[in-house]
């Protein structure tokens, strides 16, 4: 089993920045990717961010966050960082860190979930 702990949420006004970081814990050699998703309010799907191969050889972004997210990871820490700029209102929302065995992309398959942090971004 794998655990996953965010943190580093809050709030901020529009233009700010925040950095979220998840720990992983546990069986964490069965990771290959770790990334990033968000629930927004009124959305019914969540919305994917982006990840990393943990092994540094790759890194995906959706266009919505392109050029204001960056996703970093610290192996010897266990943890995966998302730097958040130009954050807008639209960006308020849930926060989840999650982790998978495959390789990352659009299509990356996890398996393990982090609790959600909330992040809010106020006029």
């Amino acid at each position: 089993q794998v655990y996953l702990v965010e943190s580093g949420g809050g709030s901020v006004p529009a233009g700010g920045s925040l950095r979220l970081s998840c720990v992983a814990s546990g069986r964490t050699t069965n990771i290959a990717c770790m990334g990033w998703y968000r629930q927004v309010p009124g959305k019914a799907k969540n919305e994917g961010l982006g990840n990393i191969q943990t092994d540094g050889s790759d890194e995906y972004y959706f266009d919505s966050v392109k050029g204001r997210f960056t996703i970093s990871h610290d192996a010897a820490k266990k943890t995966v960082f998302l730097q958040m700029n130009s954050l807008k209102p639209e960006d308020t929302g849930i926060y989840y860190c999650a982790a998978g065995r495959g390789r990352c992309g659009a299509g990356a398959a996890y398996i393990w979930w982090g609790q959600g942090i909330q992040v809010n971004v106020s006029l």
